[in-house]
């Protein structure tokens, strides 16, 4: 979140996660620990942006945080966010209902290390429904394609093996509070 003018304000629900993020942007940035499922400790309109990147997407309900951070924007603010894009789990999990809210789970590794992570599926509609019901006006949706600079290990492994030449991963809105 930033604040027009002033330096970078950022929050995570994780001491570990500001750890890293204090390590990269030092001064540059005020950092809390806090909760999307609680009050943040903003004034209301305190924010021209706030930026939420592939967070949503572990939470069952989007009501109560989509509202929090309509609060902190100033009118006309933009809140600039990435989600699983809403075909990814039903191409990892193709007998699942694609129109259903429901959970699901992904193995990944990380460093090494094997990790189970959960996320929540929502169809296309039920996003544009929960950000609409928040009070936003949808301004921009974008499905980018990787950069052809992407390290490949960031890639997964089905386009470095060849069997397929794209990906959706993740889908991009940019919604402007009314």
């Amino acid at each position: 979140m930033s604040a027009k003018g002033a330096i970078s304000t950022g929050f995570d629900s994780s001491p570990a996660m500001l750890d890293l993020a204090s390590q990269r942007l030092g001064a540059a940035a005020d950092l809390y620990l806090a909760d999307l499922s609680k009050p943040l400790p903003f004034a209301d309109g305190s924010f021209d942006d706030v930026v939420s990147s592939l967070v949503l997407h572990y939470l069952k309900d989007w009501s109560a945080p989509l509202a929090e951070l309509r609060r902190v924007l100033k009118p006309g603010g933009r809140l600039i966010l990435s989600v699983n894009h809403p075909t990814v789990s039903v191409i990892t999990q193709p007998t699942e209902d694609y129109f259903a809210v429901r959970q699901y789970s992904e193995d990944y590794e990380f460093d090494g290390e094997p990790a189970v992570l959960t996320f929540w599926h929502r169809p296309l509609h039920a996003m544009i429904s929960a950000f609409t019901s928040a009070g936003y006006r949808v301004a921009t949706v974008s499905e980018p394609e990787p950069s052809p600079d992407t390290p490949h290990e960031l890639l997964p492994p089905r386009i470095l093996n060849g069997e397929r030449t794209a990906f959706l991963s993740f889908i991009f809105f940019v919604l402007e509070a009314d």
